[in-house]
C-alpha cells in the first residue's frame, strides 16, 4: 500500500522564474550575511536582513502570497505592538517615544523568518552563527593576552585629558579615540592632531577595570602642544578589561553568545542522543566550551548565571544519561569559577559580591523606577521620555542610563498592559518551542531537533538575564531573539507534517 503524497504547492509547480530566483537569491545572501555578523555587528546584520526583506518584497510581487500562517504568536505580538504605540502617545515626550518605534519594527524580522526560510536553511544559519560566535571568542582570547590600549604612567599639566569628567588618573588605559582604537601615546597623539580642533572627541576608557565612555572637551590650537597635544606618557597596553569581541560592549557580547551557546550544546546532545558521529557530537560540544570561555571574559555575572540556567534547561530536556548531565555540570561549572575569577580579576573591588558602585547604582535606578510606576502604571512614562526628565524625577546621579531590566523597563516606558503582553509573547514563544521540540525528539533528525532544543535554553537564559538587565532593548540581541521566534514556526510547521507522515505510515504498515 503507497502512502498519500502531500500536495503540491503553486510554488513547487509552477517554472521558476527570473522574479524568484532573483528573489532566492537575495534571500539566501541576506541571510547568510545576517548569520555572519550577528554576534559582531548591528550595521551588518541589517545589511543582511534588509536583503532577504528585498527578496521577501520581490516574491510576494511575483506570487502575490506572503508565506505567511497565524500562529499563537500573533496576537499577543500585535497587542504589544499596539500598546507600544498608545504609550508613545501618551507619553511624558511623545515626539521623543514616537521616534522610537522606528525600532520597535524589529518585530517584523519575525514574520521575514517565517515566510522565507526553510529547515535547511534554519541548521546552516544556525551553525554559521555559531561559527561566527566562536571566532569573536578566539580574538577576544588573543586581545586579552594581547592587551588593549596604553596605560596612562604621566599627564602634564596642560594635558587637555585633565579636562575629562571626571578627570583620567594614572592607572586608566586609553584604547579608542573617537571611535577609533589605540594602543600607543603616538597613536592617542596623532588622532587628536586630525581632529577638528574645537570638536570634542569621545573617549574610551578602562578605568579600574570599568569600561567608561568620557568625553574631551575642545581644545584650542594656542593650548595645544604641537610635539605631544595628549601631554600623556605611557607604554604598556592593559590587559584588565572585560572581552566584547568585535562588538560595541561587552554586554552585547556576552548576551549573544550565551544564546548560541545554548544552541551549540542543542546539536551536541541531540547527535549524542541518536549516537552520531564524534565530529558530529564533539564540533558543537567544543563550540559550547568555547562560548563558555567567552562569556567569562565579559565578566557579565548575571550573564553567567543566566547561561548556567539554560544549561541546565537544555540538559534537563535531552533526558540524557547522568554522564552527560555530569559532564554539562562540570563545563558550567568551570565556565562560572572563571567567570568568577574574571570579575575579581578585571572589575572594581567588591564587584564578585556586587557590592561596587555600578551594582549599587543599578539597584537604586530600578528601586526609583519601581516608585514611580504606580505613578503611570497604564502607559508608562514613554519610551526614552526619562532621559530629558532624569534629575525632575529624582533618579540619582547626572548619568542616564535604563532600568537594568527588561520588566520593569517595560513597564516603566509602556506600562503594565505592555508587561502583561509580553509575558503572553514570551509564553506563546516557549509553548511553541517545547511542542516543536517534542515533535521533533523521536525523528532522525539530529539538526533540527538541536536547533530546537537550544532555543528552549537560549530562551531560558534569555528571560533569567532579562531579569537584572534590559537584553529585550538591545538591538542585536532583539534581533536574534525574533529570528529564533520565526524560525520555530518554520520547525514546529515541518514537525507537524513529520508527525502526520509518521501516522500515516504506521497507518499503512499496520493494513498492510
Amino acid at each position: 500500500m503507497s502512502l498519500p503524497q502531500p500536495l503540491k504547492s503553486d510554488a513547487n509547480v509552477r517554472p521558476a522564474t527570473a522574479a524568484s530566483r532573483l528573489s532566492r537569491m537575495l534571500t539566501l545572501i541576506g541571510f547568510v550575511l545576517y548569520a555572519a555578523f550577528a554576534p559582531h555587528s548591528i550595521a551588518g546584520a541589517w545589511i543582511g536582513l534588509a536583503l532577504a526583506a528585498l527578496g521577501w518584497l520581490i516574491r510576494i510581487l511575483d506570487t502575490k502570497r506572503t508565506g505567511l500562517r497565524r500562529t499563537a504568536l500573533d496576537l499577543p505580538l500585535w497587542l504589544f505592538f499596539a500598546w507600544t504605540l498608545l504609550s508613545a502617545v501618551f507619553s511624558a515626550e511623545p515626539r521623543v517615544s514616537l521616534a522610537k518605534l522606528a525600532n520597535v519594527s524589529i518585530l517584523l524580522i519575525f514574520y521575514l523568518a517565517q515566510a522565507m526560510l526553510t529547515r535547511r536553511r534554519i541548521i546552516m544559519l544556525a551553525t554559521l552563527m555559531i561559527t561566527s560566535g566562536v571566532a569573536g571568542v578566539l580574538w577576544s582570547i588573543g586581545e586579552v593576552a594581547r592587551g588593549r590600549g596604553v596605560v596612562v604612567e604621566e599627564m602634564s599639566e596642560t594635558s587637555p585629558f585633565r579636562q575629562t569628567t571626571p578627570p583620567l588618573e594614572a592607572g586608566d588605559a586609553i584604547w579608542r579615540i573617537d571611535g577609533q582604537r589605540v594602543s600607543t601615546i603616538a597613536e592617542i597623539d596623532a588622532a587628536l592632531r586630525r581632529a577638528d580642533v574645537a570638536r570634542p572627541l569621545a573617549v574610551s576608557v578602562i578605568s579600574r577595570g570599568e569600561h567608561v565612555e568620557w568625553t574631551l572637551p575642545p581644545r584650542t590650537e594656542a593650548t595645544q602642544d604641537p610635539a605631544s597635544p595628549s601631554g600623556l606618557r605611557g607604554s604598556q597596553r592593559t590587559h584588565r578589561f572585560r572581552a566584547s569581541g568585535w562588538t560595541r560592549h561587552y554586554e552585547t557580547h556576552a548576551e549573544l553568545l550565551q544564546m548560541l551557546a545554548q544552541l551549540a550544546l542543542g546539536f551536541a546532545l541531540a547527535a549524542l542522543q541518536r549516537k552520531g558521529s564524534r565530529l558530529h557530537i564533539m564540533v558543537p560540544a567544543a563550540a559550547f566550551a568555547l562560548l563558555a570561555v567567552g562569556i567569562a571574559l565579559t565578566a557579565m555575572r548575571t550573564v553567567l548565571v543566566a547561561f548556567a540556567f539554560g544549561a541546565f534547561v537544555v540538559a534537563w530536556r535531552a533526558a540524557t544519561r547522568w554522564q552527560t548531565h555530569l559532564a554539562i555540570s562540570l563545563v558550567v561549572l568551570l565556565a562560572l569559577s572563571f567567570g568568577a575569577f574574571a570579575v575579581s580579576r578585571t572589575r572594581a573591588t567588591g564587584a564578585l559580591m556586587f557590592q561596587d558602585a555600578s551594582a549599587q547604582m543599578r539597584l537604586s535606578v530600578a528601586g526609583h523606577a519601581l516608585e514611580r510606576i504606580p505613578l503611570r502604571p497604564v502607559f508608562g512614562h514613554g519610551m526614552d521620555a526619562v532621559n530629558f526628565h532624569w534629575t525632575e524625577w529624582g533618579f540619582p546621579g547626572t548619568q542616564h542610563i535604563h532600568m537594568h531590566s527588561t520588566l520593569i523597563q517595560l513597564a516603566f516606558d509602556r506600562g503594565l498592559p505592555a508587561l502583561i503582553f509580553w509575558f503572553w509573547l514570551i509564553i506563546a514563544f516557549w509553548r511553541t518551542t517545547t511542542h516543536a521540540e517534542a515533535a521533533w525528539r523521536t525523528s532522525d533528525d539530529p539538526d533540527i531537533h538541536g536547533f530546537l532544543l537550544g532555543t528552549t535554553g537560549a530562551l531560558a537564559g534569555f528571560l533569567a538575564s532579562s531579569l537584572v538587565n534590559y537584553n529585550f532593548g538591545d538591538a542585536e540581541v532583539a534581533l536574534l531573539l525574533w529570528w529564533l521566534m520565526g524560525a520555530v514556526v518554520v520547525a514546529k510547521r515541518d514537525g507537524m507534517r513529520n508527525a502526520d507522515c509518521g501516522m500515516m505510515k504506521q497507518k499503512s504498515e499496520d493494513g498492510s
